[in-house]
Parts: C-alpha cells; structure tokens; sequence
C-alpha cells in the first residue's frame, strides 16, 4: 500500500507539510494525490474513530451475519446492494464460512435493531437466515484501542 495512504489512515488530519516532510515530497505531490485517490474512489471519506463506551447517546451496536440465495442475473450484489442502502447498515462485507453477508449495524435501543431484523432484513427476497450478536464493549475498532490507560500486564514479582 502506499505510504501516504498508510499515514492517512493513522491520521487523516495531518498537514499536507507535515505528510510532504515525512514522505520526502512535496505538498503540492500530497495534495495531488489525495485527490486523485479521491478521484479513483480509493479514498471514500475520511472519519474519527470514535469510543461509543464513552459516549453518553451511544447507538446500540450489532453484527448481523446473513445467509442470503444468490440471483441468477447479479449474484450476491444486487441483494447487496439492496440491503446496504438501509440507514441502520454502516458496513458490509461478502464472506466466506458459513454466512454470506457480515453487516455492522445501530439502532437507538435493541428493541429498534431486532425490529430492524425482523422486520426489515429477514422477511427480504433472497434472504435464508440471519444470526444477531449484539456489541457489548469495544476494546479495539479501526486499529484504535480503546483504552484510556495501557496496562501493564506483566506478572509482579515479589522478593
């Protein structure tokens, strides 16, 4: 991968200077190529990684592993694209294993993701089943840890 992407994905705000010095280019070079990364569709959007355990609002969280019936015409993408247009999906990836389809998805209570399940994914044309584990603790998202303090788990020694 190249190394300015590397550095974005540590840090998307960085300064283009700082990012120019580090790589040994130019900031016109840097700015350049972000946007043609842009341009390409390489880079989607940039985000904060955020810690939902610290946030007093935070969204219930849930993966949703679905096992779905491939179409004749668009195999697995047309239901895939069908399904990641719904609001509560913030990721999805085609797998491979036992399910199809991995989604990361949030609701304001449980009640509206299982809601969402059932009501919505479940009863959809092409899909077989579906299995919900709901996110109770994050302790690393995005390579993030999520931990104020690190700790030390060394064994102590006692004389």
């Amino acid at each position: 991968m190249d190394p300015l992407l590397d550095l974005l994905k540590k840090n998307a705000r960085e300064p283009d200077a700082v990012l120019a010095k580090e790589l040994g280019v130019t900031e016109h070079d840097i700015r350049a190529r972000i946007a043609a990364y842009q341009a390409e569709g390489v880079i989607r959007g940039f985000q904060a990684v955020l810690n939902p355990d610290r946030l007093a609002d935070a969204d219930v969280r849930a993966v949703i592993e679905l096992r779905i019936r491939p179409e004749r015409e668009g195999g697995f993408d047309r239901i895939a694209s069908r399904i990641s247009r719904f609001p509560q999906v913030e990721s999805m990836f085609l797998m491979s294993g036992g399910f199809d389809l991995l989604l990361f998805v949030k609701g304001q209570s449980l009640q509206e993701v299982a809601n969402f399940v059932s009501a919505r994914l479940a009863p959809l044309e092409g899909v077989l089943s579906t299995a919900t584990h709901f996110m109770l603790k994050t302790y690393k998202d995005q390579g993030v840890l999520m931990e104020s303090e690190p700790h030390d788990d060394r064994l102590q020694v006692c004389p």
